[in-house]
C-alpha cells in the first residue's frame, strides 16, 4: 500500500510539473524574470529562456561567483570598455552568439573581436524581444578612445530596470523617471572610482527607484564600503525602499 501511495505521489508530481510548464508557454501563468547579482557591477536577468548580461568581468573578479563557461544568454550590454565591465564580454558573446549592446565605440571594439553587436549612444532607445535598452548618461571615463561611459534603462519583459554603469552624481539623475516608473535602480557605492554612500543614496532619492540595490563594493580594498550603510541612508534619510543582494544570489523581480 505504501509503495502504491508512493508512485501515485511521484506520478502527480510529474504530471503538476508537465501543466505548469505548458501553462509558462501558454501565457496562462505569468513569468517572473530573475535578477542574479554576481558581484562588482555584473548582473543578469532572466526569464524563461532568454537572459541579458552586464558588464560581464568574471574573470579576475574577487568575489568569483561565476565562471565565463558557465554563463547562457543571449544579449549583454557592456557600459563602458575599462577591464572590470567589459570584462568577458568577447568569450561569452561568441560562445553564446549574443548580442552585445553598448555605446558605438564599444560595439565597434566587440565587432573586431567578432561579436554580434547593436551600437547605440546617449539618449538612444531599441527595442529587442524582450522589451527595450534606452542609452543614458554616466559621468565616469569611456576606457576606449572617443567613448563615453553610458548607463541604461532596460524594459525586460516589462521589469524596469536602471543600470547607473560606473558613475559620479549628477542632477539629471532626477530625468530617468521623466518616461515611467523605475522599478529597480543598481547603484554603484565603492566611492574612489564612482559614487561613494551618500552621493549614491542621494541619487536614489532622485531615480526614485522602487526598490535601489548597491552594487560595486568590496572588490578590492580601494572600494571597500558597506552597503549596509547605502541602505540605512536611502530608508533612513529618504524614505525610500532598499535591498542587499549578496554576489552569488538571486531575487525574483515582483514588478
Amino acid at each position: 500500500m505504501h509503495k502504491l501511495s508512493s508512485i501515485v505521489l511521484f506520478s502527480l508530481v510529474i504530471l503538476y510539473n508537465r501543466i505548469k510548464i505548458y501553462m509558462y508557454k501558454e501565457g496562462s501563468v505569468p513569468m517572473k524574470t530573475k535578477l542574479t547579482y554576481f558581484g562588482h557591477a555584473c548582473f543578469m536577468l532572466t526569464r524563461g529562456d532568454v537572459s541579458m548580461i552586464f558588464d560581464p568581468f568574471l574573470t579576475g573578479n574577487t568575489w568569483d561567483t561565476a565562471k565565463k563557461e558557465d554563463i547562457k544568454c543571449q544579449y549583454i550590454f557592456v557600459s563602458h570598455g575599462h577591464d572590470d565591465h567589459y570584462g568577458d564580454t568577447d568569450f561569452i558573446a561568441k560562445a553564446n552568439d549574443a548580442l552585445v549592446i553598448s555605446t558605438a565605440e564599444i560595439a565597434g571594439k566587440a565587432a573586431a573581436a567578432g561579436c554580434r553587436t547593436h551600437a547605440m549612444h546617449l539618449g538612444g532607445k531599441f527595442d529587442f524581444e524582450f522589451g527595450s535598452v534606452r542609452i543614458v548618461p554616466a559621468f565616469h571615463g569611456a576606457g576606449i578612445p572617443g567613448g563615453h561611459a553610458a548607463g541604461c534603462i532596460v524594459d525586460f519583459y516589462g521589469d524596469i530596470v536602471y543600470f547607473a554603469g560606473d558613475t559620479a552624481l549628477f542632477s539629471d539623475m532626477k530625468l530617468l523617471n521623466r518616461f515611467g516608473d523605475i522599478d529597480y535602480a543598481l547603484l554603484p557605492i565603492g566611492d574612489n572610482f564612482t559614487m561613494g554612500v551618500e552621493d549614491a543614496a542621494l541619487a536614489a532619492s532622485y531615480v526614485k527607484a522602487r526598490i535601489s540595490i548597491p552594487i560595486h563594493y568590496k572588490t578590492w580594498p580601494v572600494i571597500d564600503r558597506e552597503p549596509g550603510v547605502f541602505t540605512s541612508l536611502v530608508e533612513g534619510k529618504y524614505n525610500q525602499t532598499s535591498l542587499i543582494i549578496d554576489p552569488g544570489s538571486s531575487i525574483e523581480l515582483n514588478s
